[in-house]
Formats: C-alpha cells, sequence, structure tokens
C-alpha cells in the first residue's frame, strides 16, 4: 500500500499561504508593495480588530484590466517577471505571485478595480479561494483590496495570533516601514474608525519620521549620503546622546525593500562605537543602493532577509557613510565671544553700590535688634551665645549668620523606624562615620561593621515593594508620564500591563506606540519612570514566557535599584544610622538582590592580627 499520497489542491494552497500571509501585517506589507508596483502615489490602509477582521488597502495606482483580475488570483501568476534573467534584476517589490492566491486561500476577499482605459470598474468576491462573484463596479481609476475574517477556515492559525491590539501595533510598524522607504507616497493609516498616521508625500523623510516616531526621535537626526564604489549609503540617523535601549528604531532599505541584515546593522553600530553607553542602541533610518544583480533578494518568503555578493563592500559603505556623518556633526563647536568689550567701570555704577552699603548696615542693625530680642524670651534654652561668622575674603554681601549655639543639648532622639524595629539592646549600635560617601562603618557587639549603603537601601525597597505593592505602595502623579516606545516595546508592555500594575504602577495604553503612567512606587522618582518601562519593555521582549512571578521580581528589583540611595550621595549621620538600624534588626536584610553582601563583619581579634597585636 502506498504510503506517499499528493495532497489536494486546497490543502496544499492553506500550507503555502502559510508561509506568506502569518498575520494581518503580513497581508498589509503585500498588499501595500503591490500598490507601490502599481505606481500608486497615494495609498490608505484601514483595519478593524488589529486587522483580523477587517482590512481595507486602497491605492490610487494602474490598475488592473478586467481579463487579467481572475488571473491575479492564480498561485506563481505575475507581471512583474517572464524569465530566469529577470530574477537577477529585480526592483519591484512583489514579484513571486503568491501574496494575492495566498490571501484569498484563508480569508474572504473583495477585489474592486479600474484602469484609466476602461469605463467601467470590476468586482472579485473570493471565499477560501474560490470564486463567489465576479461582475462590474463603479470605482475610480487604481484598486481596493478588502480582506474579511482572516484565518476563518484555518482555526490552528488563528488560535496563535494576539491581542486586537498587538496585531494592531504590527499592522501599524508594516505601514511605517512602507512610508519609510517610500516618502514620495502619501499614506494614510486608520484604525478602528481613528486616523492615527498620515504623510503628505513630498518626499521629506524628515517629515515621514516626525509623523511616525514624534519629535523626540526626529529631532537632531543628522543626515547621511556617501558612496563607496558602487553602493551609496544614505538617510539620517540619531546623535549619540539620543540612543535607545534596544535596536527596534533601527530601519534599512536595501533598494527601497525592508530587510534585516546582520551586515548593515553590525557596519551602522560600528560607527558608534566608542560613542555610546553600553547596553544602549543607535537608532536611524538607511537606504542602501546598489546595482541589483549584486543583491539576492530570494531567499526567504517574507523577503525580508537578503544576501550580498560582496558583504565586505556593504560594510565598508555603511561604515564609513555614517561614521562620517557622525564626524561632521558632533564636532565641538567653539564658542563666540561677544563683541563689545566690558569694562571694569560697567559694574561699579554709584548708585548701586550706595545701596548695597545701606543695605549691608541695615541687614547688621536688623539681626543685631532680632537677636536681642530672642535672648530677652528665650523659648527653649537658658542661655544662648551669639556670634556672627564673617569671612573676609568671601563676598561681604553673602553673610551667613549661624546666630547661636546653644549652651544646653538638647536631646531628640527622631522616630525614625516603628517600635517594632527598635534596636534591642545587645544590638546597640555606634555609627562611626562614612567611607567614600559609599560605606557606612558601625561598631557592633564589639565589633567593626561595613554596610553598603545602596545595596542596603535596595535590599529593603525591594522587600517594600513585594510586600506592599499591591496595597496602595504607590504616589499618584502630579503630572501624568507619557513613554514613548518602540512597536516591540509597545506591544510587549501592553500585552503585560497587569503584571506592571501589580509592581505598583498606574499605566495604560495611550494608543500609537505610546503608554501613559498615572502612578508609581513610592520611593521612585519621575525622571526614572520612562527609562524603567524602557527596560520593563526589553525584559518582556527577551522573556517571552508568561513567568508572571519571575517578571514582578525583575520589575521589583529595577525599581529598587534606580529608588535606592547611589554611592556618591552625600547622607547625613541621621540617613546614616537609620539605614544601619534597619540592616541589623532585618534578618531579610543580608544580601541585594543581585546577590551581594550589604554587611561584612570584622572582629577585633582580626583587627589585631592585621597590626601584629596577637
Amino acid at each position: 500500500m502506498a504510503k506517499i499520497n499528493k495532497l489536494p489542491k486546497h490543502m496544499a494552497d492553506l500550507i503555502a499561504a502559510g508561509e506568506v500571509v502569518e498575520r494581518p501585517a503580513s497581508v498589509v506589507k503585500e498588499l501595500m508593495e503591490n500598490a507601490v508596483d502599481a505606481g500608486a502615489t497615494s495609498i490608505t490602509v484601514e483595519i478593524q480588530h488589529g486587522g483580523i477582521s477587517y482590512i481595507r488597502v486602497t491605492d490610487d495606482g494602474c490598475g488592473i484590466e478586467r481579463d487579467d483580475v481572475k488571473t491575479a488570483f492564480v498561485s506563481h501568476a505575475t507581471s512583474k517577471i517572464k524569465t530566469a534573467d529577470d530574477l537577477n534584476t529585480i526592483m519591484t517589490l512583489g514579484f513571486r505571485g503568491e501574496a494575492l492566491p495566498s490571501i484569498a486561500a484563508v480569508s474572504k476577499v473583495n477585489m474592486i478595480t479600474k484602469t484609466a482605459d476602461e469605463e467601467m470598474g470590476t468586482s472579485l468576491i473570493i471565499e477560501g479561494g474560490m470564486i463567489t462573484d465576479f461582475s462590474d463596479a463603479g470605482c475610480a481609476v487604481g484598486t481596493t483590496m478588502i480582506v474579511r475574517e482572516l484565518f476563518y477556515n484555518t482555526p490552528a492559525r488563528m488560535k496563535f495570533l494576539k491581542k486586537d491590539v498587538s496585531e494592531g501595533t504590527f499592522v501599524a510598524a508594516a505601514v511605517e516601514k512602507l512610508a519609510l522607504s517610500h516618502p514620495e507616497i502619501s499614506i494614510r493609516f486608520i484604525r478602528d474608525g481613528k486616523q492615527v498616521f498620515t504623510t503628505n508625500g513630498d518626499g521629506n523623510l524628515q517629515n515621514v519620521c516626525f509623523s511616525a516616531f514624534g519629535k523626540d526621535f526626529s529631532n537632531g537626526l543628522l543626515n547621511v549620503d556617501a558612496s563607496v564604489g558602487n553602493v551609496s549609503v544614505s538617510g539620517l540617523v540619531t546623535p549619540p546622546f539620543n540612543c535607545r535601549g534596544s535596536r527596534g528604531m533601527q530601519y534599512f532599505f536595501v533598494n527601497g525593500r525592508s530587510v534585516k541584515n546582520t551586515t548593515i546593522m553590525a557596519a551602522f553600530e560600528n560607527a558608534y562605537k566608542n560613542s555610546v553607553m553600553v547596553g544602549k542602541f543607535p537608532g536611524g533610518v538607511l537606504f542602501i543602493e546598489l546595482p541589483p544583480e549584486l543583491v539576492d533578494v530570494n531567499v526567504h518568503p517574507s523577503k525580508i532577509e537578503v544576501r550580498f555578493s560582496d558583504e565586505r563592500a556593504i560594510f565598508d559603505a555603511v561604515y564609513h557613510a555614517v561614521k562620517s556623518a557622525l564626524s561632521e556633526n558632533t564636532a565641538v563647536k567653539q564658542a563666540k565671544l561677544p563683541e563689545k568689550k566690558t569694562t571694569f567701570n560697567d559694574f561699579i555704577a554709584k548708585p548701586q553700590q550706595d545701596y548695597k552699603q545701606t543695605t549691608f548696615q541695615e541687614n547688621i542693625a536688623f539681626t543685631e535688634k532680632v537677636l536681642k530680642s530672642l535672648s530677652e524670651t528665650p523659648l527653649f534654652v537658658n542661655d544662648v551665645k551669639t556670634e556672627y561668622v564673617v569671612d573676609v575674603d568671601d563676598d561681604p554681601f553673602d553673610i551667613q549668620f549661624p546666630i547661636s549655639k546653644p549652651v544646653q543639648k538638647i536631646e531628640v532622639e527622631p522616630d525614625l523606624t516603628s517600635k517594632a524595629e527598635k534596636i534591642k539592646p545587645e544590638n546597640e549600635i555606634r555609627l562611626i562615620g562614612e567611607v567614600y560617601k559609599t560605606y557606612i562603618f558601625i561598631e557592633l557587639s564589639g565589633k567593626l561593621c561595613v554596610i553598603d549603603k545602596h545595596a542596603a537601601h535596595e535590599r529593603i525597597l525591594f522587600n517594600k515593594l513585594k510586600n506592599e505593592a499591591q496595597n496602595s505602595g504607590n504616589q499618584m502623579l502630579l503630572m501624568p508620564v507619557t513613554v514613548t516606545l518602540g512597536k516591540e516595546e509597545y506591544i510587549a508592555v501592553t500585552e503585560n500591563i497587569e503584571t506592571i500594575v501589580k509592581a505598583g504602577f498606574d499605566i495604560e495604553d495611550f494608543g500609537n506606540g505610546t503608554v501613559i503612567v498615572r502612578s508609581c512606587p513610592i520611593d521612585l522618582d519621575n525622571q526614572e519612570i520612562a527609562p524603567l518601562i524602557d527596560e520593563i519593555a526589553q525584559h518582556l521582549i527577551k522573556n517571552r514566557r508568561d513567568i508572571t512571578n519571575e517578571h514582578l521580581e525583575w520589575i521589583y528589583h529595577n525599581v529598587a535599584c534606580r529608588s535606592a540611595i547611589k554611592a556618591g550621595d552625600k547622607s547625613s549621620d541621621i540617613e546614616l544610622l537609620a539605614l544601619a538600624k534597619q540592616v541589623v534588626n532585618d534578618n531579610d536584610v543580608r544580601f541585594c538582590p543581585h546577590g551581594r553582601p550589604v554587611m561584612i563583619e570584622i572582629s577585633k581579634h582580626e583587627l589585631e592580627k592585621q597590626f601584629g597585636r596577637v
């Protein structure tokens, strides 16, 4: 009995469609590329429910003749190539003849098209690869593609789709890439009835970047324009100070086609070497133009992978082009002094000088009057000695008046800890001091103890966040913080909002690649919110598995690290003592979340050994 069976046509079509159509974004990408190949100057993309239920792509291209409409949905039917030699000189975006039949195999498609030479347009309806209607239609010159109920006949593929907001973001990314690659085309993107993205088609790449990514990314972009041999490189790149925590803002185009290529990426980032912080990555939009016979675009069905005949030439061209742009635009500029020379006499106008002398005398008289009054009516001390501190070397108009020194010392112990946290008699602490603004030295039970104040504070905050994050352990922000993220980061955050909320953040989707934070953990500084959200997004991208507890632990750790007092920060004796008391009395504060020790002990015996006493 034969074990090898030929698959039915509809089954083969479904398998083939799976290689081309992965999600709604794949559909939009293929349809927009066809519109570009048709010579469109305006493209409108509209989706509903992330593109799963509805996709509409309208262009003003050349349209499809009535006799070719049905043929366009036949597998491997295309007008872009005719012979094998054409594969070596491909300049069109779509060329395999797979897009339309693959889309039609897994959805319900309605094509409406008309050429300039035809009086009447044509409408074609296909459901699951089968033609159900073919008729005349009134329409403008161009093509409209409507795709409904994507994967309605392939439930196995449907269940792997993400939430509507995530799929919609993938579609937005596809639209933005094509807009970047063709700034001369006017593109409009409508999502659930709301226009979220538009370009005017004036050919200005800077304007497209502003529409797609906002002013934070677009302002300060550096122009790149250079040629090395037969390879030309152009575009816009970020200055070193505006780099991001991921590679999400790197866009590379080879002969107008969006690609992912390790050679281009390596050359691009090497140009920034020694100019950006570790863990930061530059962003930019780069166009690489070269003869089509020197690049193979027929590597993968998605057409985002390419191979070059000379990888070294591509690396050198990108590296030197970007490096040159950075050198020209980041050179230190000499400051220009004002032409007018200011003389000493300009600062010593007599009226002003008389005013200062009078004010000084009045200050002395007023201060003596106040001090006399205080000495006659003491508040908490019996005797007050008054002294004026005047440094003759300093500005006489910048006098400090410490004014009083109490004879009787008033002991006021601040209530820094709760009664439950009071120091036990056997654990009495004597604060010695601080070294390098980092390490706290204390004497405890006959031992010298050294505490890393950052590690200790970090651990304390970490424990606090774990215990109180879900019990109102957060602060409402006077001004909500808006955080703009890359597409991948935005998807990661919006898909894990519940996890981030558990960590003490009130965060919500603000749309168009942006989230808004209304409250945060109490100890977190406002300026740390945006970088922290970006770091959380990077962590979620790298750890796509749904391990909520691990995600929360990581978030608690990073919030604590950013909120804790830093090594080198100045601390008062009261703060140092309070921190030391918490470390000594809390057995959970022994190691920081990184695993480093918080406190080390040095006995008297060990010290005496070092000095040769024993």
